[in-house]
């Protein structure tokens, strides 16, 4: 995993509000691999690849949009790429920090996000 790979698991409210949560981590870094889009789907996952394309302001979850009920992210990857999601995701959404793991070069991270 690159030091700016970050897979994000989500469950919890619906396709919508997978997507205001994938929408505010894209200033931080780019494009999604593909946005949640079944709406039958109990949990989404999304996949980011790269930083943010110059000229965005990073990190600001500007246009996340708004939730409709709680969600359950869990964001892993590099330190430095699960800690921008945390601080990407607590300044656009109300947040509960429900803990961390760490491995050997890899983190996950539990958020509760909350409407």
């Amino acid at each position: 995993m690159s030091g700016t790979q970050l897979t994000v698991t989500l469950s919890g409210g619906g396709a919508d509000d997978a997507r205001a949560v994938v929408r505010a981590l894209e200033g931080t870094f780019g494009a999604p691999d593909e946005f949640p889009a079944d709406e039958n789907a109990t949990v989404h996952t999304a996949t980011f690849d790269g930083d943010a394309p110059s000229g965005r302001e990073a990190g600001d979850g500007e246009g996340a949009g708004s939730l409709t009920a709680p969600v359950t992210v869990t964001v892993q990857g590099s330190p430095e790429a699960v800690r921008r999601a945390s601080d990407t995701l607590t300044r656009a959404f109300t947040a509960r920090d429900d803990g961390a793991a760490s491995g050997d070069q890899e983190q996950e991270r539990q958020l509760l996000l909350e409407p």
